[in-house]
């Protein structure tokens, strides 16, 4: 009898064990089961996260591109012909904003410091851009912008009134030093792109003349045009709408210009033998996300290519001269090296 208690007693303790050996047992795999479902949900959180970093982004309202220059300039003009189009492809309205004053800073100031959440571009001039940060009238730097998409580069001009007793650029360089400082040229601004110009075929002509800066391009010109000053620097576009009224005398290019093909170069006549002249590009305030740079590039991309937009372009006297983001920051730093370098000897 005793022995028969014994062994029961030693079967029920061996089914004991074997019992809270597979509650362990499944109490790990629970374990495990719950330690698997939180890192698969902390996995799956940061792909959302890492999704909605890089994902597709849309415009869900009206955009404001940044004009830093007043309706009816060259490139006010340029800018608002580009957003006839591009509205097709960026989903939304692009609303222009002049932000006139500074030779282009008081716009790209307010570019600068707007919020990067991709409802702000903006236009900005090259190398008028650099030079006010190179000649410190500028708050902002060259990192404080992300190149979007280069949209025009446009070759200088030197240009006189119709009615101006210069037929010839010899003519107005032979008057310049016969009567040193009486010229007076009209600028888009001090030292911003077409007084560059400017310069940069007095100094390589060597006479002395006297720059009067204007607020922008179109006022630069209609002084022209009204008399006040003997010639001037300024693009194909900025004159597209007044050919009759003015003649052109010279182009800042190593060949001559196919639209202009009976205007000289500077360099065959024995002045400035090189390429000058502006791009205006299109960006956003630094810090923009990437989907929001990758989303403008593509559209801007897709309205440049439109045939439709080129004709008009064209007829407009526009240089369409499409740049993908990385092109545009190369043209970015080569503009600001040659403002800094090159520019910046030209000053007496």
């Amino acid at each position: 009898m005793k022995k028969k208690f014994i062994l029961l007693v030693a079967l029920f303790s061996l089914m004991f064990s074997f019992a809270a050996c597979g509650n362990e047992k499944t109490a790990e795999k629970e374990v495990e089961t719950t330690e698997t479902e939180v890192a698969t949900t902390e996995t799956e959180e940061e792909t959302a996260e890492g999704t909605e970093a890089v994902g597709d982004w849309k415009p869900e309202e009206n955009i404001m591109a940044i004009v830093a220059y007043k309706a009816g300039s060259g490139t006010d003009t340029t800018a608002r012909l580009l957003t006839e189009y591009a509205t097709e492809y960026l989903g939304q309205t692009m609303v222009i904003e002049n932000l006139e004053g500074g030779s282009g800073s008081i716009g790209w100031t307010r570019l600068a410091d707007s919020e990067p959440d991709g409802y702000t571009i903006g236009y900005v001039n090259l190398p008028t851009i650099a030079s006010n940060i190179v000649e410190g009238l500028a708050d902002y730097s060259m990192d404080d912008f992300i190149p979007i998409a280069n949209h025009v580069t446009e070759t200088s001009l030197i240009i006189v009134a119709a009615d101006s007793e210069f037929n010839t650029l010899d003519e107005l360089v032979e008057y310049a030093k016969a009567n040193p400082g009486k010229l007076k040229a009209s600028t888009n601004g001090n030292k911003a792109s077409n007084h560059i110009g400017a310069q940069l075929f007095a100094k390589s002509a060597d006479f002395e003349y006297s720059a009067i800066p204007y607020g922008g391009t179109a006022d630069q010109m209609l002084a022209l045009r009204q008399g006040e000053v003997d010639f001037t620097s300024a693009k194909e576009a900025d004159i597209a709408s007044m050919m009759s009224e003015v003649k052109i005398l010279g182009a800042f290019s190593e060949e001559r210009l196919e639209s202009l093909p009976d205007v000289p170069t500077l360099g065959e006549l024995g002045y400035y033998d090189k390429w000058y002249g502006s791009a205006r590009a299109i960006t956003a305030p630094a810090g923009t996300p990437e989907n929001v740079i990758a989303f403008y590039e593509e559209a801007f991309k897709n309205a440049m290519a439109n045939p439709e937009y080129l004709e008009t372009a064209k007829n407009a006297g526009a240089t369409t001269d499409y740049r993908n983001r990385e092109e545009t920051q190369a043209l970015f730093d080569q503009q600001y090296k040659f403002v800094s370098e090159e520019v910046t000897t030209i000053w007496d």
